[in-house]
């Protein structure tokens, strides 16, 4: 009989508190490392190093080619539904002005058989009567209207009559989106920006891959620092350099160009999809064990 405070071995007909912790009960934390996150000078788009970046208001940074592709495409997708909704409107309006034709049609039909159908004028004297055995005024049991409904009424039992529902086209926003941030992003709010490059012969030497450093401290920026742009004139800081320098002096220490508060633009890092734009980095998932099997089902964490 295994003791009474055993953690790895007993008898009970439930899971132990230990026993859970070992087949991996409960939400399991784990930071990311280095290969789910998004380097600093990588594109959002093609995540490969960047090439004449551009930035957005929101701190995202593309390849130039990749923005301006990413644009027109939704420029190109936003005429096209826009096109589809005209299209699916001018139906509509021509259905419902049918509709109502046939309304008017149907009413004039009914009042000429009601006014007229107690003098039935036939010019063949061997006349027939109509299919329910009724003529002149009479005739109203019967309108063109019923007759239509029975003979255009679908079988909704069978699968080859059952009605089907048009989908309807929406209207389409009107402006482009950030492809990252989901806000509106045009065109003439992308500005340019430059990195310093480490130009020290020991960086040359020992790696083939560019660094690049913060031109006011000369610190190596990596993904560790949080760094800050100016969409006056492009160039990027560190944002204790930019907090310290720029928005006190008003001007960059570069190329000596004015700028303002709102000219700080803090640039996002992380983000791929592993993570998202932010400093907590973190995957959440929560385990729960399955009815009399002992295996760990997977499903998303709770957000609180």
């Amino acid at each position: 009989m295994p003791q009474r405070h055993s953690k790895n071995n007993n008898d009970l007909a439930f899971f132990t508190y230990d026993e859970k912790r070992k087949l991996g009960y409960g939400t399991q934390k784990e930071r990311l490392g280095r290969d789910s996150i998004k380097p600093f000078d990588a594109c959002c788009l093609c995540l490969k190093p960047l090439i004449d970046p551009m930035c957005c208001q929101k701190g995202h940074v593309f390849c130039k080619e990749c923005i301006l592709e990413c644009l027109l495409a939704q420029k190109k997708d936003i005429q096209r539904k826009l096109a589809a909704h005209v299209a699916q409107q001018k139906q509509e309006k021509d259905e419902e002005e049918e509709k109502l034709m046939l309304q008017k049609a149907r009413e004039l039909d009914a009042f000429d058989q009601q006014n007229h159908g107690a003098v039935p004028q036939y010019s063949d004297k061997n006349y027939n009567k109509d299919k329910n055995g009724f003529h002149g005024a009479n005739s109203v049991k019967t309108t063109s209207y019923e007759e239509e409904a029975l003979r255009t009424m679908k079988a909704f039992w069978l699968p080859s009559a059952t009605p089907e529902a048009t989908a309807k086209v929406e209207a389409p926003p009107s402006t482009t989106t950030c492809p990252e941030g989901k806000e509106n992003l045009k065109l003439k709010t992308l500005f340019p920006i430059y990195f310093t490059e480490d130009s020290s012969e020991d960086k040359k030497s020992k790696s083939l891959e560019k660094s690049y450093i913060c031109p006011s401290c000369k610190v190596t920026l990596t993904n560790t620092l949080s760094l800050t742009a100016l969409s006056s004139c492009g160039h990027v800081f560190c944002k204790k350099c930019a907090d310290k320098f720029m928005a006190v002096d008003k001007v960059c220490l570069v190329c000596n160009k004015g700028c303002k508060e709102r000219h700080l633009v803090p640039l996002q890092k992380g983000g791929t999809g592993f993570a998202g734009h932010d400093d907590h980095l973190l995957a959440t998932d929560f385990k729960h064990l399955g009815s009399g099997s002992g295996l760990g089902l997977v499903r998303p964490a709770m957000k609180t």
